[in-house]
């Protein structure tokens, strides 16, 4: 199979799964509205999400270092056509927790930046950096197109067509997926021999602190995903301008993830990583005291910029720290803890929310984590595995 084809596929499967990832932002108040829910009852089943899906993405990450990531996309696009599709059909809090929570999350995670990552990384050796954040990019591209496009559908017919939607984008992908399958399916493209194993990695101080970050990575990510439209509607902002905030950061993104891939080749992980969070810190404080629609506007731009820029960086990270004989389950466990603090952000948000009527503790919060990541990514050590 071609280095295209495999870049291609990665690529296809992400730009849905973005879309499919963070429409539950955008649909998330008119649900609670229309439902009767209390928005603890939704972010229950996020953070349901966040977490099953932290666990599948581990999963894949494992399969991964022994048969093809090709195989894990296919089932995993197909989980989420059926878990994404029939939330149109919703009335109760726990429909939502079965099917989004539970189905959509493990076929999301199946179909998962990790086992793209591993795939794209096996397939190219020179500038992986900018490789894998190109086509991470597939994740913003799909938030930027598909929820400009779900927000003006979900303004003309309503949020049950929205996931109406994505479940049709997602069997759209299958035909390719299935073409693209190499002969012998059941191995994996290149598997390297030397590398250190996750039960070694863990009594390392470096593996500790990739995983603090990337825990408060995911806090931050999945609180402002998840709420950051709520909060502009809730700040005066008009439903499909504060729903658009969300395309918005997706073109940011953009725009920060293949810079962010170019500067990783050139300076490395950790230094991209500090830059990130120097970024999050300002608005984050910026948005703790002012909360005025160009406040918002600006937030959204700068953390959009900032948002998955830590993703095609684990690789790197664990390729340079590890080496690469298991890439794919020390991928898996950095992001599976990426994940399931992504869930504890976008519940606590709703508590926070439903306790206080308002998010001003959550964005507090969220500051003073981002300190700590922003002082702990000087604390990676700058080396190449050389085993």
């Amino acid at each position: 199979m071609s280095p295209r084809t495999i870049f291609l596929a990665g690529f296809l499967v992400l730009f849905v799964g973005g879309g499919a990832r963070f429409a539950i932002g955008l649909t998330f108040k008119p649900m609670v509205t229309e439902l009767g829910w209390a928005r603890s009852e939704l972010g229950l089943a996020v953070a349901a999400y966040l977490v099953v899906s932290a666990f599948a993405t581990y999963l894949a990450g494992r399969l991964s270092d022994s048969m093809s990531p090709l195989v894990l996309l296919n089932s995993g696009v197909l989980l989420s056509a059926v878990g994404i599709g029939f939330m149109s059909l919703v009335s109760q809090p726990w429909h939502a927790l079965l099917l989004y929570g539970l189905i959509f999350a493990i076929g999301n995670g199946l179909a998962s930046l990790t086992p793209v990552s591993v795939m794209v990384t096996r397939a190219f050796s020179v500038r992986t950096g900018f490789v894998n954040a190109a086509v991470i990019s597939g994740t913003s591209a799909g938030q930027l197109i598909i929820i400009a496009v779900l927000a003006t559908l979900l303004t003309l017919v309503g949020w049950q067509w929205v996931f109406v939607s994505l479940a049709i984008a997602h069997l759209a992908l299958l035909p390719f997926l299935m073409r693209a399958l190499p002969r012998h399916a059941g191995n994996a493209e290149s598997v390297a021999t030397q590398g250190v194993r996750l039960g070694e990695a863990v009594r390392t101080a470096q593996f500790w602190v990739l995983l603090c970050i990337y825990a408060i990575c995911g806090f931050d990510d999945f609180f402002v995903a998840t709420h950051v439209v709520a909060f502009a509607q809730d700040r005066g902002l008009e439903a499909q301008l504060a729903g658009n905030l969300l395309a918005l950061m997706g073109l940011a993104s953009l725009v920060g993830l293949l810079s962010s891939g170019l500067l990783s080749d050139w300076a490395g992980p950790a230094w991209t990583t500090f830059i990130a969070f120097a970024a999050r810190v300002t608005v984050f404080g910026l948005i703790a005291i002012d909360q005025t629609p160009l406040s918002i506007t600006v937030f959204a731009l700068v953390f959009g910029a900032t948002f998955l820029v830590t993703a095609p960086l684990v690789v790197l990270f664990v390729r340079d720290q590890f080496g690469m004989a298991h890439l794919g389950a020390l991928t898996g466990m950095i992001t599976m803890v990426h994940q399931i603090s992504g869930g504890l952000g976008a519940y606590s948000g709703a508590l926070i929310f439903d306790a206080t009527g308002s998010y001003d503790a959550a964005f507090v919060i969220v500051f003073v984590a981002s300190v700590v990541a922003l002082a702990l990514s000087l604390a990676v050590r700058h080396s190449r595995w050389r085993g």
